[in-house]
Parts: C-alpha cells; sequence; structure tokens
C-alpha cells in the first residue's frame, strides 16, 4: 500500500451548468451493439479490472477506482431481499484494495461507486458490487441525499430508455484529504457520465458533484462531458466515431432527457 500522496493543487474551474447534452443519429449501426468493453474509458493507471457485470480502472494510489463503468438495463432494475455482505477487498486488483477498516471512526460513509441497488437483478452481481474496489470515502449526507437522488434518477432513465451505460467516479486530483493507515484519499468531487444508445440514437449527460450536503436539483450539477476530460484526465468514450463524440461531449441541451 502507498503512503500519503501530496498531489498538485488544480483548481476545479467548474461552472454549474443548467443542462449538458445532445442527441445524435448515428449511422453506423454495427456500433450501436451494447457491448460495455466498447464503451469503456481510457485507464491513466493502466490497472483495468473486469468483473461480471462492471469493469473498474483502479488507482492505487488513491487506493480506489478512478472510473467503474457498467450497463444498466431496464431488466436489471429490480427490488431484491438479498442480505447485505461485508466490504471486502477485491481479489482482483492485483496490488490489493484497499481495506475497509480505513473507513472506521473517518467519519465517511464506504461509499458505492457502482450502487448495490443498480445490481439487485442478481445476487452474485450485488455481491460484487462490496469489493472495496468500488467504494470511495463520501460525506454521508452527500451519499444520502443529492448523490442517492442522482443514483434514483439514473434508474428512472435506465427504464425510461431502454438501458443506459453508466461511468461514475470520484476525482482524484488536486491537494486531497486521506483517510486510513493506507492514506485512501477522499474526493472533493464526484462525477458521472451516462451514455443512451437507443437503436442508433445517442444523447449524453455529465454530472460534477462536490463531495458535501446538498439541496440544490440534481441538473445544477451538469457539465458537459468535455469539461469532466479536462478535470479527469480521462476520454470517456473513445471508441465512438469522431464526429459523434465530439457532438455529444461539447453539446448543451436537455430537452430530451426532461421530455416525457
Amino acid at each position: 500500500m502507498n503512503s500519503r500522496i501530496f498531489l498538485s493543487t488544480i483548481v476545479l474551474g467548474v461552472v454549474f451548468l443548467s443542462s449538458t447534452n445532445v442527441e445524435v443519429q448515428n449511422s453506423d449501426s454495427n456500433k450501436t451493439n451494447k457491448d460495455l468493453n466498447f464503451y469503456l474509458p481510457t485507464s491513466t493507471t493502466s490497472q483495468i479490472v473486469k468483473h461480471r457485470y462492471y469493469t473498474l480502472s483502479y488507482n492505487e494510489k488513491a487506493e480506489q477506482a478512478e472510473w467503474v463503468a457498467y450497463e444498466l438495463k431496464k431488466d436489471y432494475i429490480k427490488r431484491s431481499d438479498f442480505k447485505r455482505p461485508f466490504f471486502i477487498e477485491d481479489p482482483k486488483v492485483t496490488t490489493q484494495s484497499a481495506d475497509w477498516r480505513n473507513y472506521k471512526k473517518s467519519g465517511y460513509d464506504k461509499g458505492h461507486l457502482c450502487p448495490a441497488a443498480d445490481m439487485e437483478f442478481n445476487i452474485n452481481a450485488y455481491n460484487d458490487t462490496f469489493f472495496t474496489s468500488n467504494i470511495s470515502p463520501q460525506n454521508r449526507d452527500f451519499n444520502g441525499g443529492i448523490w442517492n437522488r442522482l443514483e434514483q434518477k439514473t434508474r428512472f432513465w435506465a427504464v425510461k430508455y431502454d438501458g443506459l451505460f453508466v461511468v461514475t467516479g470520484g476525482v482524484l486530483k488536486g491537494n486531497l484529504e486521506s483517510i486510513g493507515k493506507e492514506d485512501v484519499l477522499v474526493p472533493k468531487y464526484f462525477y458521472k457520465v451516462l451514455l443512451s444508445n437507443s437503436n442508433g440514437n445517442y444523447k449524453m449527460i455529465a454530472f460534477l458533484v462536490p463531495n458535501e450536503k446538498s439541496s440544490k436539483a440534481i441538473f445544477e450539477y451538469v457539465v458537459s462531458v468535455d469539461k469532466l476530460e479536462s478535470i479527469t484526465g480521462i476520454d470517456f468514450f473513445p471508441r465512438l466515431e469522431d464526429r459523434l463524440e465530439n457532438s455529444l461531449e461539447k453539446n448543451v441541451n436537455l430537452n430530451s432527457w426532461l421530455s416525457k
């Protein structure tokens, strides 16, 4: 495990836009297959870990994933009575994921990146969300408040649009606090990028939310994907055709996500 990391401070010049997304018709039907590998972001760490229902890029220095990506199908949205398991280290992380005890008495929640509620369709999928590679230190009011509301809205959209591709994580840049003996970094911001592909009709929306209590509407935290990429250093959908990717990532239009 790594000792505390002193990262150079960057300024998150985040402007909370009222809307950011675009809907585009893609003529290349061969690239509209719902294959998660096609939609994976780039990794800045080169440590890609693939579980059956989600994939992550692990950042050993931060002791957490820089992103978790997964397909959230319409028929995944179910309620279960699965028993909540204990958090355990991820056996697929070669450098070892952080021990859950780093969070003990830290004042932070063990915040899921891929929510357990997104994986209630299958007991194995559900249990896999309790690897410590899939958690990050979250303010309790944030985790149970604005972030939970965004997760619920994501599930609503997955049903409405017949599935989504989701990429989520904490911004692991800047002068960050750390917790525990393994110096797990505490992100100041968390992000979520959603991509809808319905028969070649693509649309994308991104959120960047401070790791703190908020009573604001989730749409006040919408940002362009281009802005998010400049902050994180991650290219979120590099395999999309360039014209399509550029259009999706820079344009601002929320109407299609709000339409009934």
